[in-house]
């Protein structure tokens, strides 16, 4: 199972029936593709609609917020952009699962500014992991050339301070909690020093530690 598979089933696995989610581009996305029999969730896009559809029977005249192709499904609505924000800024989105370039201890995020390169601003991400009741990482635990992504503290521009609750990546899951990172599962083949030697951050091992169950 290639890394990006795995971390999507595994996130797929927070969500509730019924749980209304705004996914990031990327892997997040892949989430919606692998969920638990019986979790039916709908999907949220900050660009102005909720009910967004299987990215295989798309609308030529929709995308969502990553400017991808989109369908909606029966019952799903669009409108504006105020509107969309009324509802994430309100807190009725249950989860939002997001990329990220850098991540630390304190639950700090930051996934918007790359180095060296033009970009027009954090968008809705901001927005979405101040107001979303659950904040999810979904990203490769290192980045290129084995750069760690998981911080004593971040050294990019922040998104937002304090805000995620559980990180998902290729090699374990940690939840984000007020004494800082606690590794709670490892994934398939995957051990403590392994994760320890790819960390920069200082994290504690539950007691309770056990392997990310992957159907």
């Amino acid at each position: 199972m290639d890394n990006r598979t795995l971390i999507a089933k595994r996130v797929a696995q927070e969500f509730k029936d019924g749980d209304i989610v705004n996914l990031g581009i990327g892997i997040p996305t892949l989430a919606a593709n692998h969920l638990p029999s019986g979790v039916n969730i709908t999907l949220q896009s900050e660009n102005g609609f909720v009910g967004l559809g299987p990215v295989e029977e798309v609308d030529p005249d929709l995308t969502n917020a990553g400017g991808q192709p989109a369908g909606i499904l029966p019952g799903g609505a669009t409108f504006d952009s105020a509107t969309s924000f009324v509802i994430i800024r309100g807190g009725h989105v249950d989860a939002t699962v997001l990329g990220a370039l850098e991540v630390d201890q304190e639950g700090n995020l930051a996934n918007w500014m790359v180095p060296g390169k033009i970009v027009p601003g954090m968008g809705g991400a901001m927005d979405l992991v101040v107001g979303a009741k659950r904040v999810i990482v979904a990203m490769e635990h290192a980045g290129k050339g084995g750069a760690k992504k998981i911080l004593k503290k971040c050294a990019l521009p922040l998104t937002a301070v304090n805000v995620v609750d559980l990180i998902v990546t290729n090699l374990c899951v940690f939840e984000v909690t007020s004494k800082g990172l606690v590794l709670t599962e490892l994934a398939p083949g995957v051990t403590e020093a392994m994760v320890r030697e790819n960390t920069e951050a200082d994290y504690t091992v539950s007691a309770n530690c056990k392997e990310m169950q992957i159907s």
